[in-house]
């Protein structure tokens, strides 16, 4: 009996385990039936070495599978969260020196000037930008310069505005000028000894030359309103020399400047 009940245990060892305890037992009719002696005694040695161990379930006993250990219930699936892509909304706008960068600022001279025939306070002028004709562009600066200063002179031109008509006159861009803060005295922004009709003009370093974007067309520079964003951040220094916030304006032969206003604003 004592071989009987070790043999029992080792089976009870390889069996997984089940939600209730082995129970040694007799058989009977539907019952779990550990331990059963050989068919004829008579046959059989009375000896628990030749006893047969078998394990058996009871049809109404659930099975092996399901006696064994249950299974935790598969957790629901992580769904990957990406982050958003971020819409056109959502980017930062353009900085001035960004939009500045858009502006068509040129090196321009004053072929021709006269007084306009129907008004009184503008000149026009033929100026050559570097384009196959000299461009014509009304000033309102009769009150603030002589016409000497203009004649033959080189200046600034801001060239991508779209053309205005000045009392049957089409001025197609602006002379650049500095100006105090009472607008009394008006002074024409002046490129180095040495810029050439035509060629464009940059904020900041030399370097910053070769990163200046593509001028924006005079459609755009109007819808977007660009040179209204630009203009309250120009203005000149102790030294009279334009900037763009703390960036120098520039040419090929050298910065550009006014004759005498420090701290003007410019437009």
């Amino acid at each position: 009996m004592a071989a009987a009940r070790m043999a029992l245990v080792s089976c009870a060892r390889r069996l997984p385990s089940l939600p209730s305890p082995l129970t040694l037992s007799r058989p009977r009719a539907g019952a779990v039936s550990f331990l059963a002696a050989q068919p004829s005694p008579a046959t059989a040695p009375r000896s628990g070495r030749n006893l047969a161990l078998f394990c058996s379930l009871s049809p109404t006993s659930p099975s092996l599978t399901e006696a064994a250990v249950a299974l935790p219930p598969p957790k629901a699936a992580v769904e990957e969260t990406k982050p958003p892509v971020p819409s056109g909304d959502e980017k930062g706008e353009p900085t001035v020196e960004e939009l500045a960068g858009l502006l068509d600022v040129r090196v321009g001279r004053v072929v021709k000037a006269w007084r306009h025939p129907e008004a009184d306070t503008p000149y026009v002028e033929e100026v050559d930008v570097g384009e196959a004709e000299p461009r014509t562009i009304c000033s309102g600066l009769v009150n603030f310069l002589p016409i000497e200063e203009l004649q033959d002179r080189n200046v600034i031109v801001l060239a991508n505005l779209k053309p205005r008509n000045m009392r049957g006159i089409k001025s197609n861009g602006m002379l650049m000028a500095a100006s105090d803060a009472s607008h009394e005295n008006v002074e024409l922004l002046i490129p180095s000894e040495g810029s050439f009709p035509g060629e464009r003009v940059w904020f900041g370093s030399e370097e910053e030359k070769n990163r200046q974007s593509d001028p924006a067309s005079p459609n755009q520079v109007q819808k977007k309103k660009i040179w209204e964003a630009v203009q309250p951040h120009l203005r000149t220094t102790d030294n009279c020399i334009a900037v763009l916030g703390d960036k120098q304006m520039r040419t090929s032969a050298g910065l550009v400047f006014c004759k005498s206003l420090q701290g003007a604003r410019v437009s």
